[in-house]
This record gives structure tokens, C-alpha cells and sequence, in this order.
């Protein structure tokens, strides 16, 4: 029995109406610019710029598609129903190449195989070749590259929720198949894929999402898709009617992606099993433990090991560099924009979440559902729909300020950290909307009757009962948004107030100027933050990790 809805506050409704329209402004804004003509852009962008951004955006969305929909459901399903010899130490080190931005993976790859790395370095005193007439080394920087890269780091947003099906949801269909004789091929393609199915379709849409967010890889490696045309477009061909306009065919490209996830679902859910336990594992070969082994460890070594081993050797060269005044400065930034994203992020998700659970509210979960659209737009399309509407805004205030009492208030808020958190707040506000949606999930509705019953209000029970029971919860949610603003690049680099500089940017400045070595000591930064929410996932007893899996279970925006 659920409790009866109840009329909801003014104040409440106020605050989710407000909530949705600045979620909704930059696609607005974007609607609006695109109106503007762009004369002499679009034949220059239809002949030279879009023919080879679209094929390449195509070719690495697919590819990546089936990538890591292959490394994810593959590792999830040996780390799960087999046994081989490290497969307890895999099953947790499988998430961590999540931990490790693309464009850092892409710097670090590029310098490992690189003509002066330690690969063709290794090769030409093995073989006494002298230069690079000699014998010829596949090049990282292209669009196989690409989408190799990009595989190896995005693979756990489908390896997660695959192996919480395998593991826990699917356990009593796994065992029910394999009483009735289903060997380990036919118990993988005729149970264990139907049953993952909806967690390959979420994961792999929150991967082809976070590809296309993608500026810094692409570019180091020479890969030109639409989102960096839309970067190239405005800056360097002084056309934001043009980039913009651009902007608006990525997002149809992200809602084909949403759509193709709905449609691949077919309303359906991920298995459900009554009891949470494991099922039983299979007895694998000689050869098969050797596979297995490889198949899971190769991706966590190629999507980690071999880019923090690089920046790392690069760092341990410049200890001094860690005190510079440069990396200080941007890590003291990066963590506070992320601490007021993570706080405002988790702060305004929890008040959507209990006003629409208080009041049972169809229209106020609507509301919730459009503030948390942002994880769906690209983090270059966002600062355009955030960047215009808001200095239009500053510009504006000053001038009337001016007129009327001679005060100049300069930019207020597109030219301080305001737009950069509102930005990361609004790009992440769909991650702590899910984790703690799924929180709120396992609290049964009988414990809000009760505290009902026994005299609390509404805010008493979400302040003195909800947020005891849901603060693993809460906090996983924030340890998630705040370690995806440290890395976040493509928004910040150009929403930035000018001389801020974060890790991500300094990174991104450095490398681009050749200066990878120096870049090593942020990146490295970057990749430590990272692992922090990983290893205190990893770190709990394995009943807790189970809970805290389905709250890392991606669910697209």
C-alpha cells in the first residue's frame, strides 16, 4: 500500500519549473542562434568539413558501439560464471580503466608508440633498424586508433551492469538453463545475451554519448568528428551561427543514440531473481582459464596500465613539477568547481527526487527527468547554448546598471566560475539523479507511513529518516559527480573565465603544444582522483558492492 499524493507546495512546484527551464535553456538558446544566417559557411563546411566528420563520427560510434559492448559483455560474463586463476583480483580491476579520461589515454598511447616511445625504441635495437625507412609501425593517430582507444577505456559502463545481470539478476535463469543441459556456448548466446540485453543497450548508449563528448583524443589523434568540427567552427572560422548550427545536428545524433537505446530495449527490464546470490560457475579448460585470463586482463592493462605507466615514468622525471605554482593553482581550481557541483548536483537531485516521492507527482518527476537531459548533450554543445544566452544576459545587466546608477558589474556570470559550475552541474546533474533515484528505490513505502504515522512532516522524514538511509547512497553519488567534473575538458575549455586553468585544460595546453612531459604531473593527477570512487567501491564487502553496482548501472539521460 502506498501513501495517498498529496497537493503539492507552490514553493515545490516553483523550484522544479525554474530547475527545468535552466535545463532546458541551452537548447533553447541553440534553437534560437541557429535562426542566424551563416552565409559562406555551410558550402565551405558541406564540400571540406562534414563529408569526412560524418563518416568519421559513423565509423567510431559503430565501432566503439560494438567495441565495448564485446569487452564488456565478454569480461563480465568470465568474471562471473567461470573460474580462472585471478579472476577475483579482475572482477573489481575490470572498472578501473573507467577512472582514465580518453584524451589522457590518447596522449599516453600516442607517446608509448610513438617513433621515440619505448615500443619502436625496443624494435630497432632488437633488429638494428636505424630510422623509420627501414620498416614501417602501424600509426595510432587514425581512425582505427580511435575507436581501439576509445573501446579500451569505455568498455565498464557496459562490463558493470552485465555482470550485476550475470551475477545477481540472472542467476536463477543461468542455473534453471544449465540443469536442463545447456553447455557454456549455448548457455552464453541463448540465455546470458537475452538477459544482459537491456544493460548492453544502456551501457553501450552511455558509452557512444561520452565518444561523442570526446574533443581532446580526437584531436591528438587526427580523427575529426562533429563535435570537433563544432569547436573548429566557432573558433576558428569566427562562426557561431555556423557552429551552432552544427551543434543542433550532434544532438539529433545523440537522439538517434537515446531512441536506438529505447527502441533496443522494447520495454523490457533487466531480469529480475527473487534471491541475490551468484550462480554456480563453469569448470574451464587449461586453454580456456589461459583465454579467459587474457581476455580480461589485456583490456585493464591496454585501458590503464600502459597510459598511467607513461605519465607516470614522464612525472617521476619532474618531482618538481608537482609544487609548481601552475598545477597547484589548477588543481585548487578543478576541486572547487567540483565540490560545488557534486554539493548543488546531489543537493537539487535528492529535493526532485523526495518532492516527487512525497506528493506522487507524475509531472514532477517529468520535471526531475528534464533537469537531468544535460549527461545527453555534448560538453562543446553545451557551452555554446550556455555561453551566448548568459554573456547576452551580463551584457545586458551592465549596460542598464550603467545607464541608470553609472555601476559597472562587468561579466557576473559568463566570465567567473558560475557558468563553468552551472555547466559541470548541469552535464552531471543525470548522475546523481540515477544513483540516488536507485537508492530510493530500495526504501519501501511503508517506512514513509510509518515515520508518518508516528507524527514527523514531510521534511522531517526526508531530513531525519531518508537521508540516514540513503547516505551510501548520496555519497556515491557525489564521489561520481565530482570525480566526472575533475575530468570533464570539452565544456570547460570553453567556458573557462580567462587565466582559469583546471587540470584537464592544463593538460590539454601542454600536450598541445608538444609539451607532453610536462602535461604528466596533471594527468597523472587526473588519473589518481579518478580511481579514489573505484577503490572504495571495490574496497567493501560483497554484499555492499552489489548495491553500489546497481547504482554505478548506467542509465542513459
Amino acid at each position: 500500500m502506498s501513501p495517498s499524493p498529496t497537493r503539492v507546495p507552490t514553493g515545490a512546484r516553483v523550484f522544479l519549473i525554474l530547475l527545468a527551464c535552466l535545463a532546458l535553456l541551452p537548447i533553447a538558446a541553440l534553437a534560437w542562434i541557429a535562426l542566424t544566417p551563416a552565409p559562406g559557411v555551410w558550402p565551405h563546411l558541406l564540400e571540406f568539413v562534414l563529408p569526412r566528420s560524418a563518416f568519421n563520427t559513423v565509423v567510431l560510434l559503430v565501432g566503439v558501439g560494438f567495441g565495448t559492448a564485446a569487452l564488456g559483455v565478454g569480461s563480465a560474463w568470465f568474471v562471473s560464471l567461470t573460474r580462472f586463476p585471478g579472476r577475483q583480483f579482475l572482477q573489481w580491476a575490470l572498472v578501473l580503466p573507467l577512472a582514465m579520461p580518453v584524451y589522457i589515454a590518447a596522449y599516453g598511447w600516442v607517446e608509448f608508440l610513438d617513433y621515440s616511445g619505448p615500443v619502436q625504441n625496443a624494435l630497432r635495437d632488437v633488429t638494428g633498424w636505424t630510422s623509420f625507412r627501414d620498416y614501417w609501425f602501424p600509426d595510432i593517430r587514425s581512425l582505427t586508433g580511435a575507436v581501439i582507444i576509445f573501446t579500451l577505456v569505455l568498455y565498464p559502463y557496459v562490463y558493470i551492469p552485465a555482470r550485476l545481470v550475470f551475477m545477481v539478476q540472472g542467476a536463477t535463469a543461468l542455473d534453471a538453463a544449465r540443469g536442463l543441459g545447456a553447455g557454456p556456448a549455448r548457455l552464453f548466446t541463448k540465455v546470458a545475451l537475452p538477459l544482459s540485453r537491456p544493460a548492453i543497450a544502456a551501457g553501450v548508449a552511455l558509452a557512444l554519448m561520452e565518444t561523442l563528448n570526446d574533443i581532446g583524443a580526437v584531436e591528438v589523434l587526427g580523427v575529426r568528428t562533429l563535435t570537433y568540427a563544432v569547436f573548429e567552427t566557432w573558433l576558428n572560422r569566427d562562426s557561431l551561427s555556423g557552429a551552432v548550427q552544427l551543434a543542433l545536428l550532434v544532438l539529433l545524433v545523440v537522439g538517434g543514440l537515446i531512441w536506438l537505446e529505447r527502441a533496443a530495449r522494447n520495454n523490457r527490464d533487466f531480469a529480475r531473481s527473487s534471491r541475490e546470490r551468484e550462480p554456480a560457475r563453469l569448470d574451464l579448460s587449461v586453454t580456456g582459464k589461459a583465454f579467459a585470463f587474457s581476455f580480461c586482463a589485456l583490456p585493464v592493462l591496454a585501458g590503464l596500465g600502459i597510459p598511467l605507466a607513461t605519465f607516470a615514468t614522464f612525472a617521476l622525471r619532474r618531482l618538481e613539477a608537482f609544487t609548481e605554482p601552475a598545477l597547484l593553482s589548477a588543481a585548487l581550481n578543478s576541486l572547487t568547481v567540483a565540490l560545488l557541483c557534486a554539493l548543488l548536483a546531489v543537493t537539487i537531485a535528492y529535493l526532485v527526487l523526495q518532492t516527487a516521492r512525497l506528493h506522487r507527482s507524475k509531472r514532477l518527476a517529468l520535471a526531475g527527468r528534464l533537469a537531468s537531459l544535460g549527461y545527453a548533450i555534448p560538453g562543446t554543445v553545451l557551452a555554446l547554448g550556455l555561453l551566448v544566452p548568459l554573456a547576452g544576459f551580463d551584457n545586458w545587466l551592465d549596460g542598464t546598471l550603467r545607464e541608470t546608477f553609472n555601476w559597472r558589474t562587468g561579466l557576473l556570470l559568463s566570465g567567473t566560475i558560475v557558468i563553468l559550475v552551472y555547466a559541470h552541474t548541469l552535464r552531471f546533474l543525470s548522475v546523481a539523479y540515477g544513483t540516488i533515484e536507485t537508492a530510493f528505490l530500495r526504501v519501501p513505502p511503508t517506512i514513509d507511513m510509518a515515520s508518518r504515522g508516528l507524527g514527523r512532516t514531510g521534511r522531517q522524514t526526508a531530513l531525519f529518516v531518508h537521508v540516514p538511509i540513503l547516505r551510501a547512497g548520496l555519497a556515491v553519488a557525489a564521489m561520481l559527480v565530482f570525480v566526472d567534473s575533475v575530468k570533464e575538458l570539452s565544456a570547460t575549455l570553453l567556458l573557462r573565465p580567462f587565466g582559469f586553468q583546471t587540470l584537464p585544460t592544463l593538460v590539454y595546453e601542454r600536450a598541445s603544444q608538444a609539451a607532453i612531459e610536462d602535461a604528466a604531473p596533471a594527468a597523472l593527477a587526473i588519473v589518481l582522483v579518478g580511481l579514489i570512487p573505484v577503490a572504495v567501491l571495490n574496497a567493501v564487502p560483497s554484499g555492499l558492492t552489489r548495491g553500489k553496482m546497481r547504482q554505478l548501472a548506467p542509465r542513459p539521460a
